[in-house]
């Protein structure tokens, strides 16, 4: 039978005018249409953060904690349903763009996104094994009590539906050459329901290994969960009207071909790939961060995923079907709702709270399709004007406030270096000093 969904529709991501609010005004109208607590409010705004008692026991030789920070993506749609999204970075335009493309992406009815369940691999490796078919049939014939041994080591997770749910077995060529013993590694393949994972896969992996050598006669040495999580992956869709394109003083239709240009560029060549991705990586890491998620872990697996072919490749790609710009996205997301930080870490459960996700799955659809987001906005910007025009302004902003620019002088010395094209902290005094000079003469 289905979960009744009990959450409020009375939230929605499409907040206009949102970034010309004051930070306290902003802080207020998203208490108020999430209901947040005084303490989860206080949280978002930095005053109950991570405390240095709290990081202690997070890490060792804490010193202190460090700060980033902490905005929302706003204007996502997927499947239907409204997403505010908490994002921690501390580059200039990140938030902007993912916001701006999920306006955009509404016009053809928002992302689409699915996810697998949430399978992982626990790897165990033999050596000393003697004949690798014959150590591998020996394991696979074992296949049952294998599984069960792996399964008792966590017992509350089978209880809730999860558990090692199949073993395979691969036989690699040794990496020193033809002479060298071929590697033989038994994956064991673990659902790991709500969790990302990583230690109850280790704990397994470690408690099969005496099997695994009673089996096959050999010696284990690794016994650890592989990162390339390439049974949960995690998928978006886009469709754009064409029509909906036209900016900079541009045809929806070039746009469209600037940015189907740049998938081919990126598909053809590991280097612009590289490039490419890492602004996809832009928008998963800072929601990933803000969600207490262990974002090294999602760029290993995201990176590997497109190496899978042997070349580098993109995550997503673009083309033109049928009048509209279609965007695809697929990549590994192993993520959790339990374990690490999340019951921790204040502003992490401050920002679950706000993303209103009920699952892993549901979590990593919104990541996918945050990823896609924030890679339309930058191959539309390659694709058009380029993007040293797009992150002119956020630059400028942050140049304003280094050259001592504080409150409503900000956008004003902000507008003015942007107009002169010199975004400089030297510029940026002079062009304070007048202003307040002028600012001063007028009121004298």
């Amino acid at each position: 039978m289905k979960k009744e969904d009990t959450r409020s529709e009375g939230v929605t991501s499409r907040l206009s005018g949102f970034h010309k609010l004051p930070v306290g005004e902003r802080l207020g109208t998203v208490s108020r249409m999430f209901k947040l607590s005084g303490d989860d409010t206080e949280a978002m705004a930095g005053g109950l953060g991570l405390t240095t008692d709290l990081a202690n026991t997070m890490i060792e030789n804490a010193i202190g904690v460090f700060t980033l920070p902490l905005g929302l993506g706003l204007n996502l749609l997927v499947n239907g349903r409204d997403y505010v999204v908490p994002m921690v970075v501390e580059e200039p335009s990140v938030i902007a763009a993912v916001s701006f493309a999920a306006r955009i992406a509404r016009e053809g009815g928002g992302f689409i996104a699915e996810a697998d369940d949430p399978i992982m691999i626990g790897q165990v490796q033999v050596t000393g094994y003697g004949d690798a078919t014959e150590a591998s049939n020996k394991l696979l014939a074992h296949k049952e009590q294998l599984l069960a041994l792996a399964n008792s080591f966590h017992p509350t997770l089978v209880a809730r539906g999860g558990g090692a749910r199949d073993v395979e077995v691969r036989v690699l060529p040794a990496p020193e050459g033809p002479r060298g013993e071929p590697l033989l590694v038994l994956h064991l393949l673990i659902d790991t329901q709500e969790a990302m994972g990583a230690n109850l896969i280790n704990t397994m992996a470690e408690g099969i290994a005496p099997l695994v050598e009673q089996v096959t006669g050999g010696k284990v040495y690794l016994r650890i969960l592989s990162n390339l999580s390439d049974r949960r992956l995690a998928r978006s869709m886009v469709r754009i009207p064409v029509t909906s394109l036209a900016d900079f003083d541009m045809s929806g239709e070039a746009i469209a071909e600037g940015i189907v240009q740049a998938s081919r560029f990126a598909v053809a060549d590991p280097y612009r790939a590289a490039t490419h991705n890492k602004g996809i990586m832009n928008g998963i890491d800072a929601m990933a961060i803000a969600a207490g998620q262990d974002w090294r872990a999602i760029e290993a697996g995201a990176h590997a995923f497109a190496s899978r072919d042997g070349q580098y490749r993109p995550l997503s790609t673009w083309t033109l079907e049928e009048a509209h710009l279609v965007g695809r996205i697929e990549l590994p997301l192993a993520l959790g709702t339990v374990g690490g930080p999340i019951k921790i870490h204040p502003q992490v459960q401050a920002a679950l709270k706000l993303l209103r996700t009920t699952s892993a799955r549901e979590l990593s659809m919104v990541m996918a399709s945050v990823g896609l987001a924030q890679n339309f906005a930058a191959v539309r910007a390659l694709g058009s004007v380029g993007i040293q025009k797009g992150h002119m302004a956020m630059h400028a902003r942050c140049v304003a406030v280094t050259a001592g620019a504080r409150g409503h002088w900000i956008e004003q010395v902000t507008n003015a270096l942007v107009k002169t094209g010199q975004v400089k902290v030297e510029k940026a005094k002079e062009i304070l000093a007048n202003l307040m000079r002028d600012a001063a003469t007028e009121a004298g």
